[in-house]
């Protein structure tokens, strides 16, 4: 039998917190949940029963399973530490690679203990047993069967996650932690292809401790038709491989550290079978420090060694600093098209940013595959690594700056999770940048590519963190959407080129995409105040908003009813209350920016009136709003002849168009998705231009219809691995009042976390805190470490980028938005008193409301509020 209070004061003794000490519990608004009628757990139980994890706490015993914490620029590749301390995901060749955990792994031997040989991570979870690649060859040569420490215990607070590793064997107390920067408005540094793991060892006895810690890597840069070697470098080794020019490309990959005293093992030995693996641990089992010197080519694998004494009371800690650098590939996605010739920007038509006034972007790159952003910035990993070297200290000071500024917040700790969280996927190989500087993205990441390409702009509408965060880089991505991406008659394609270059016009422009993008150039605007590149960009939004109105609405009746293609990769034909509020949303934000630069919108609020009349009108059914399912009296003739990803029709899809009409519609379903135009309205700083008693009546319908709470019996013949079972989950559409379609649009069935979080926000937006709250938890249940990785929200592939919706919860509970166009700082609690984080384009720090008084903590950069609105109402600030 386990021995609890032995074990409690064992963990009491080495300084361990989290549900391991049994710490307690963070407060979750019980009382809520049980007022609406929705079951919900309280992991305050005390009765004995297993105890839910915390939100924002440490993860430890099954909830370390599948935690692996991304760390890398944005747009450089990623590795991830895992919540046992190892490494994986290793994604450092401008790719994914999901499940490459390639034999990175530190250790330590402690001198005159009997088990202090170990490698510096926790137990390997079971699934690993039997869950990786080659396992059903026994996991040849891997790190699993090395000894390790008894349990472990892992916290994050982004960019940094902390690891406490626990051995009665070993007479330190052991933390690690893992870091890359992360300085909102610092985009170059935010992009570096480094991160760093630092290990710190605490003797908490009464006599002195000697040591060696060891990092190693066995050699995963080779290539077979290639040549490669391990070369000396400052404490440390590069390992650079030529790549063999078809399937693997030139990569160097440098491990250094900050201490002197450093020796460095070049070449492990030569030999067959698992020879070179069996003795590096030889080594490290024995204590032994190794100084092989550098060989010409295929060294199986490289350690370097830092021995060290540690007085009693006192800490070392060696810090492990990587970076890669790999500036060539193959990659290229999309069909290019013609530069548009005679372009006149004045006229609505440009071809580069520094048409819009980007200039920073308009870089002279015209090759034909992807190069990353750092192969410009840095001439080789040298330069990456001496810059890593000399601004450590200062990139890590100020990324702490934005940590304890978002941590700061008194917001829900579920909250600070999920948007904590889903900031991951901006280190993630969904995110890349390339050679001129401008953003380019996947949807998400599959397990050895990257999916669905080209920054597509249906998903990324929902993202909102990088906007705030990283302004600029925001901003480069309306350069790509407005001139490469859009013809001259304002056709947009929802999916870049890469390299981005002009594109071929082959296919339907996505509505709920293009006229989000209408809505994110007045987002845009208003965070950045820079009047001058609204006043160049807005001829071309313009052309795409004129484009729109003849494509979706050529009758004018103000709303989107020819069939238009959207984010379930399908077409809706007929008038819709999802793209109808998308097309009010884009009016409304063209009629602002064209009053704004005293252009003639009359025409525009005609159609904005007319609209709104509509939707509150035919398209809502007393409850919720509805599609109305068209295919006739339309410019669109025949849906079995239409271009579409949803296949040709057979003989049988074509006797239900004659009976249901087009395949893949919603009809009088109630879809969470149905008012997503007024959830980015809101987002992009816009009232709302439908009745919002309306907005809130669908809103408590998608609520009250589309959440379960437990999926058990429900039929998901879709992609059901995103939740099922005793899972709870927010649907993406029900038909509560009958109606369902024998084929409704693809997806219908599914959950998807990013509308989970834009539903939970808009609900939040609204009043309706406790029900957001409610879906928030479900969401993030699932994703607690157990059975999925709480780094990655994944749908369409891994760190799926509509997650990024999460960030809309700050703007959600306190109503903080800084307008930089007029300097308003603007604040609408939704919550009383609170303390939030807040990016701005020129710096970040936080805002608090305490008794109606607001104040501003600036931590980085600077904030010119020349105005404060509460609830709106002008306040002094304190």
């Amino acid at each position: 039998m386990e021995d609890k209070k032995g074990r409690r004061s064992f963990l009491k003794k080495v300084g361990v917190s989290g549900a391991m000490a049994m710490m307690p519990a963070a407060v979750i608004n019980i009382a809520d949940a049980k007022a609406l009628g929705e079951p919900a757990v309280d992991i305050n139980d005390t009765s004995g029963k297993p105890v839910k994890r915390a939100y924002n706490t440490a993860y430890t015993g099954d909830h370390l399973n599948r935690v692996a914490f991304p760390i890398g620029g944005m747009g450089a590749g990623m590795f991830c530490l895992e919540g046992t301390g190892a490494v994986s995901h290793v994604s450092i060749r401008n790719k994914p690679d999901i499940f490459n955990e390639p034999g990175i792994f530190a250790a330590i031997h402690v001198k005159g203990v009997a088990r202090g040989a170990k490698l510096l991570e926790g137990p390997v979870p079971d699934w690993k047993k039997f869950g990786l690649r080659d396992a059903g060859n026994g996991l040849t040569g891997s790190t699993t069967g090395l000894p390790r420490f008894h349990a472990a215990e892992f916290k994050t607070e982004f960019p940094f996650c902390h690891i406490k590793l626990i051995d009665q064997d070993i007479p330190l107390s052991v933390g690690i932690t893992g870091w890359s920067p992360f300085i909102p408005t610092d985009d170059d540094n935010s992009s570096l292809p480094v991160g760093a793991i630092e290990y710190q060892f605490t003797n908490t006895g009464t006599s002195k401790v000697s040591a060696v810690f060891s990092f190693n890597a066995r050699n995963f840069w080779g290539d077979a038709k290639g040549k490669d070697a391990v070369l000396p470098t400052k404490n440390g080794f590069t390992a650079t491989a030529t790549g063999n020019g078809e399937t693997s490309f030139p990569l160097d990959f440098t491990v250094f550290t900050d201490d002197d005293h450093t020796v460095v093992d070049h070449c492990w030995f030569r030999g067959g079978w698992w020879d070179p693996f069996t003795m590096a641990w030889n080594a490290i089992k024995d204590g032994r420090v190794v100084d092989n010197p550098a060989v010409p080519a295929n060294a199986p694998g490289a350690s370097l060694y830092v021995p060290f004494d540690v007085a009693p009371g006192k800490q070392k800690t060696i810090k492990v600093m990587l970076a890669w650098y790999s500036p060539e590939t193959r990659l290229t996605f999309g069909t290019p098209g013609k530069k548009k010739e005679g372009c006149d920007p004045a006229s609505g038509c440009c071809n580069s940013p520094a048409d819009i006034g980007l200039d920073k972007y308009d870089k002279d790159f015209d090759g034909k595959f992807y190069k990353p952003w750092y192969s410009n910035r840095f001439e080789n990993i040298d330069s990456v690594s001496s810059y890593w070297r000399q601004n450590y200290n200062d990139l890590k000071a100020k990324s702490r700056l934005f940590t304890k500024a978002f941590y700061a917040s008194t917001l829900p700790p579920e909250v600070i999770e999920a948007v904590a969280c889903n900031l991951s996927i901006l280190k993630s190989p969904t995110v890349m940048r390339q050679y001129d500087g401008r953003l380019w993205n996947f949807e998400g990441c599959g397990d050895d590519s990257g999916c669905c390409h080209g920054s597509c702009t249906h998903v990324w509408n929902y993202a909102q963190a990088i906007p705030h965060l990283f302004p600029a880089l925001e901003r480069s991505l309306r350069a790509t959407e407005f001139c490469e991406d859009q013809a001259e008659d304002g056709h947009q394609t929802f999916r870049a080129n890469l390299p981005i270059n002009p594109v071929a016009h082959d296919f339907h422009s996505a509505a709920d995409g293009q006229l989000g993008g209408i809505m994110k150039v007045y987002r845009d605007w208003r965070i950045s105040g820079d009047n001058d590149w609204l006043k160049k960009i807005f001829p071309m939004v313009k052309v795409s908003m004129d484009y729109c109105i003849k494509t979706w609405d050529p009758r004018h009746k103000g709303v989107i009813e020819e069939p238009h293609h959207n984010t379930y990769d399908i077409e809706f034909w007929g008038a819709d209350g999802m793209h109808t509020s998308f097309y009010l949303g884009a009016l409304q934000s063209f009629i602002a920016m064209g009053g704004f630069l005293k252009r003639d919108v009359g025409i525009y609020r005609d159609l904005q009136a007319k609209g709104k009349a509509m939707i509150e009108n035919a398209l809502y059914n007393g409850e919720f709003f509805i599609q109305e399912i068209n295919y006739t009296g339309l410019n669109a003739k025949d849906p079995s002849k239409e271009k579409s990803y949803g296949g040709e029709y057979s003989k049988e899809a074509e006797a239900l168009l004659h009976t249901e009409g087009p395949k893949y519609q919603y009809g009088k379903g109630c879809l969470s998705d149905g008012v997503l135009g007024a959830w980015i309205g809101r987002m992009c700083g816009l009232e709302d231009v439908i009745d919002s008693k309306k907005i809130n009546s669908h809103l408590q319908s998608v609520y009250k219809y589309n959440f379960k709470s437990d999926l058990s019996e429900h039929a998901n013949p879709q992609r059901p691995s995103f939740a099922l079972g005793n899972e709870a989950g927010l649907l993406l559409c029900t038909w509560p009042k009958g109606g369902k379609l024998s084929l409704p649009f693809v997806y219908s069935d599914e959950v998807w976390t990013g509308i989970e979080h834009q539903v939970a926000s808009h609900l939040m937006l609204t009043g309706k805190v406790a029900q957001g709250l409610n879906v928030l938890r479900a969401s993030r249940n699932r994703y607690d470490g157990k059975v999925r990785n709480p780094f990655n929200e994944y749908e369409c592939g891994h760190w799926y980028a509509r997650a990024l919706s999460s960030y809309g919860y700050l703007q959600a509970l306190t109503g903080v938005r800084f307008d930089a166009v007029t300097g308003v700082l603007h604040i609408d609690s939704k919550i009383g008193d609170f303390t939030s984080f807040l990016s701005t384009a020129t710096g970040f720090g936080t805002v608090s409301l305490k008794a109606g008084k607001p104040s501003l903590n600036v931590v980085y950069g600077s904030i010119n509020v020349k105005k404060v609105m509460v609830s709106g109402r002008e306040v002094v600030m304190g």
